[in-house]
């Protein structure tokens, strides 16, 4: 399973060199903070995120007394922690007779290959868990899933293409029930022809689960590909719109140099990190921890 550390790899070559030159000995200095800003901004964190960070730390380092360039390094650590913050542990257990977990985001993003990581997850603490095919609108996704599915030893519920996403979760949530399922991860569209479409998609969705099961979905989880960039926030804050979402996973932070946009997501959505995927493989994921997090992009 590769580690976080290496997830991180390539974010924390472009960032660690250029930290060192900037953080160095010298007396802090206005161009300290410019450079410091420069650095920031290269690595996606965003012009709103850096402001937000770069006033903490000069307050920080106002209250601290903190002079020297270097000085900063251990402040900056903390602001980055504290602005991702920690999310509650996350519970694995259900107190209900079925739990259902709603999954949005792009195609492309990594949604599927995240269900099934999350399949993995919730079977090592012995939850039975079955799957709905309710992105209906691409041939291609319930294959996928169901390719998933079979490789997670997880039965999934679908229908034909382009039948009815409703009617999918709802046959699946009655599967559930009937076969003693006590966990239910739903797939979704990743994209219709228009954002009014998408919006109206997921509400129907919500509806149907709401409907059969009480204060469902319980969980919904927006995937995040960290390749994207800025371009994920605009993307997330049309999930966001069309659904509440109570967290994230973030995926594909070891194919970009700029993962300071996980700072960016995290500020501007205000939704915690759940979970990291570190990979391809169905144990590539971990809970998300902002200490380890912060620790691993700066290399110690």
């Amino acid at each position: 399973m590769p580690s976080l550390r290496d997830t991180l790899a390539r974010t924390r070559n472009a960032l660690s060199a250029k930290l060192q030159t900037v953080l160095g000995q010298a007396d802090i200095t206005p161009e300290t903070w410019d450079d410091l800003e420069a650095l920031l901004l290269q690595s996606d964190v965003g012009a709103a995120t850096t402001e937000t960070l770069l006033d903490a730390l000069k307050d920080r380092a106002g209250r601290d007394g903190i002079v020297k360039a270097n000085g900063l390094r251990q402040a900056l650590k903390d602001e980055m922690v504290k602005l991702l913050g920690q999310p509650k542990p996350y519970e694995y257990a259900s107190r209900r007779l079925l739990e259902i977990i709603m999954v949005v985001g792009v195609n492309g993003s990594g949604k599927t290959t995240s269900i099934a990581k999350l399949c993995q997850i919730y079977r090592r603490h012995d939850r039975k868990v079955v799957l709905a095919a309710a992105d209906t609108f691409r041939a291609a996704a319930i294959d996928q899933l169901q390719i998933w599915g079979e490789r997670a030893n997880v039965p999934v519920v679908a229908g034909n293409p382009n039948s009815d996403p409703g009617a999918v979760v709802y046959d699946a949530i009655q599967s559930a029930f009937s076969r003693k399922y006590d966990l239910l991860i739903v797939d979704t569209a990743g994209r219709l022809h228009t954002k009014h479409n998408l919006m109206q998609e997921l509400r129907k969705l919500r509806t149907v689960m709401a409907k059969s099961v009480h204060e469902a979905p319980h969980q919904t989880l927006l995937v995040i590909d960290a390749t994207n960039g800025q371009n994920a926030i605009s993307q997330a804050k049309g999930f966001t719109e069309a659904t509440p979402v109570t967290g994230i996973i973030m995926t594909k932070l070891d194919g970009t140099p700029k993962g300071g946009v996980t700072f960016a997501i995290v500020s501007e959505l205000g939704l915690p990190i759940q979970f990291i995927a570190t990979g391809e493989k169905l144990d590539d994921i971990q809970e998300f921890d902002a200490r380890q997090f912060v620790d691993n992009l700066f290399g110690d």
